[in-house]
């Protein structure tokens, strides 16, 4: 009985300071996860006040909330989805996540931190906050656009969190990365994994589909909740992390097409649950640790916010989504938040690392919550003055080149097309495995290579290191040539084998060159001699910008000689619009004036412009192209602006528009009836999103 009094009165005190702590925050418009982790303060025992609550039951009580935040992101999840976002999403979530690891690993042995630790902080500072960011977008209004590439990127950091932590767990009980403890924990791992998806696939669905359709309410959520902790139960019996197992739950009842009424009856067992959860990581928070390594938490700070909107920003770009939308969903994504707590609270439950990196991890996050309301409210302004200073002439191609990619990702693929670019992808990642498995087992054995060289040949150290290098440069290097082919031939598959077409396929590959070897920079990172995978990842994100940078300059020299023969088209619609006025006035017959939509598809690839003109009290007069935020809102792109008779080709951010402007503009059909909408929209109408 004395137990059970000393539970209640934990439960009352934590959620009785939570709730206060949740309300004050709401007031002062705060994250209430930053209002959950004060609480956990204020009931710790890291702080002389007289409300100390049992460490150990709350952490029990977390346990539910890591499995329950777990279970609802997987419910959000089905392979539809995934393929769905993986092409724009995946690719910035996998730049952006392995440039955070390599940036984390750098500061912590800068600091002075195990090979471990290092890792650890690496992925803390990797994975973006759904819970934040969701509760903040739901109090601005964000557009559509920059919402969905938001979401889309955390759907895929989710799923990398998820994989991180099963990896962490590989790393963290391996001995001492063993390449043969790891290649058998690791083999442990996804075998059992694939059994358990298997399984459960053949079962869970079925099972949900059926207790659904009993119209049960109460049925429906013990079921789901009982796979999940079944789920999860199974997971830790085998030694991993309970989060794994409530994720793989969620994915598969979600794929039985249930997932969105099941996720509707959990939200407010999963929010109570959560809040413990977030309490529980407070009540670890020792401010005198956090006082000591101060200097890391800033740096690290600083690491995540510029680092998060850098990575996402050239993620951006690559995928076509343009400077303002990358830039803006940079800014957005520039904290960390559940995902860290729960990778740091594995490694110190797992002995791997030290209670001062959990008090950094949360101090961080605290910082990051803290300044996300203020990024996300600014974002649109500091996005608008990026652009504004972009080069024109990389500005162009980046506009142009976004037009190109929304056009290839809204035209119907041929089944040939999309089976050539499924089997190159396949061959890709392929490879980038082959490449990583060498160059990890090389850096575990290199030594016992090395030596054993040395001994059978008679040679030096410095003689048997170098003999070793070449051997391993021979070996790799097949793979490393195979990587850069594959990517040019998704490019050219992409973009076409044109002469426009070219500095596009190139900018694909480079790309998908970047984000190859980030995460295989990444994977290799522990295994390597400290900064060497760094320094490989810079010179490979160095030599990418100066290609960028050269094809940026041919695309604009072509674009202008295609886009001078629509000038030219341009003008002779003109003229004869103005003698059928003419003519129209002295009593001729009028002939009929010409469609403003029908110039030639001079510029391969981004198809025939279409000929717009700012109707009179549109909302466009008297705004600039970067007010109007064309791309961002509808897609298209503006290839010329006729004033008076007179052309002004390729138009930056900065120029004007008037009354009786005619805009050339390219993109698919639907981002040109969106700006056509928006250039006749008056004022007080409501702008096309």
């Amino acid at each position: 009985m004395q137990d059970a009094h000393a539970f209640l009165q934990t439960l009352a005190t934590v959620l009785g300071v939570a709730a206060i702590t949740t309300v004050v925050f709401q007031r002062i418009r705060q994250p209430v996860v930053l209002g959950y982790i004060i609480a956990g303060l204020v009931v710790g025992p890291h702080l002389p006040l007289p409300l100390n609550a049992d460490t150990s039951t709350v952490q029990t009580l977390s346990e539910l909330g890591v499995i329950l935040l777990m279970f609802a992101i997987g419910l959000e999840l089905n392979i539809e989805k995934l393929v769905r976002v993986a092409p724009t999403a995946g690719v910035i979530a996998v730049i952006q996540v392995a440039l955070m690891m390599c940036a984390g690993v750098v500061v912590g042995r800068a600091f002075g931190w195990t090979q471990i630790e290092s890792i650890f902080a690496g992925a803390a500072i990797a994975i973006s906050s759904t819970t934040i960011i969701a509760k903040v977008f739901d109090e601005m209004k964000i557009e559509p656009r920059l919402r969905e590439l938001v979401y889309g990127v955390l759907i895929v950091e989710d799923i990398l969190a998820i994989l991180l932590l099963a990896v962490m767990t590989t790393v963290a009980t391996g001995s001492g990365l063993d390449a043969t403890t790891l290649l058998l924990t690791t083999g442990k791992l996804v075998g059992f994994l694939v059994v358990m998806v298997v399984a459960g696939l053949l079962v869970v669905p079925r099972l949900m589909r059926y207790v659904v359709r009993l119209g049960r309410p109460e049925t429906t959520i013990v079921t789901s909740i009982g796979i999940c902790f079944g789920f999860a139960h199974a997971c830790a019996a085998m030694h991993y992390s309970v989060a794994l197992g409530a994720f793989v739950a969620g994915v598969l009842i979600s794929e039985s097409g249930e997932g969105h009424t099941v996720e509707h009856l959990i939200v407010p067992i999963r929010d109570m649950f959560a809040a413990i959860f977030f309490v529980s990581v407070g009540m670890l928070i020792e401010p005198s640790l956090v006082l000591e390594n101060w200097v890391a938490v800033l740096v690290l700070s600083v690491v995540v916010v510029v680092g998060k909107v850098v990575g996402v920003g050239l993620g951006g770009i690559v995928t076509g989504c343009g400077i303002r939308t990358s830039a803006q969903a940079g800014l957005s994504l520039s904290q960390i938040g559940e995902f860290s707590f729960i990778i740091v609270g594995l490694g110190s439950t797992l002995g791997a690392t030290r209670p001062f990196l959990f008090a950094v991890a949360v101090a961080v996050s605290a910082i990051t919550t803290l300044t996300t309301p203020a990024l996300i409210r600014r974002s649109e302004g500091a996005a608008r003055f990026v652009e504004d200073h972009v080069p024109r002439r990389i500005g162009t191609f980046i506009t142009l080149y976004s037009a190109w990619i929304e056009r290839v990702r809204t035209a119907p693929a041929a089944a040939t097309t999309g089976a050539r670019l499924r089997r190159l992808g396949v061959l890709l990642v392929l490879d980038a495995a082959f490449l990583v498995a060498l160059l990890v087992g090389g850096g575990l054995l290199h030594e016992r290579i090395q030596h054993a060289a040395a001994s059978s040949l008679g040679l030096s150290e410095g003689a048997s290191q170098v003999l070793v290098f070449a051997a391993a440069a021979l070996v790799v290097l097949p793979f490393v040539f195979g990587i850069v082919r594959l990517t040019r031939a998704i490019g050219l598959t992409v973009a076409g084998d044109t002469k426009i077409g070219r500095p596009v396929a190139l900018v694909v590959q480079l790309g998908l060159l970047v984000a190859t070897a980030a995460a295989s920079v990444t994977a290799v990172e522990p295994f390597v001699p400290p900064g060497v995978g760094m320094l490989l990842l810079v010179a490979i994100a160095f030599i990418a910008i100066v290609s960028f940078w050269r094809n940026a300059r041919q695309f604009e020299l072509e674009v202008q000689a295609g886009g001078t023969v629509v000038l030219d088209v341009l003008k002779s619609k003109l003229a004869g619009e103005a003698t059928a006025h003419a003519a129209h006035g002295e009593g001729h017959a009028a002939a009929p004036p010409p469609a403003p939509n029908d110039a030639p598809s001079l510029l391969l690839g981004l198809g025939a412009p279409r000929l717009l003109r700012i109707a009179p009290g549109s909302t466009a007069v008297g705004r600039t192209l970067g007010e109007l935020d064309l791309r961002a809102k509808t897609g298209a792109a503006i290839l010329a602006i006729v004033r008076d008779g007179k052309p002004s080709m390729m138009p930056g951010p900065k120029d004007q528009l008037e009354e009786g402007d005619i805009v050339a503009a390219v993109g698919s059909e639907e981002s040109l009836s969106s700006a056509e909408a928006l250039f006749t929209a008056l004022e007080g109408d409501v702008q096309p999103a």
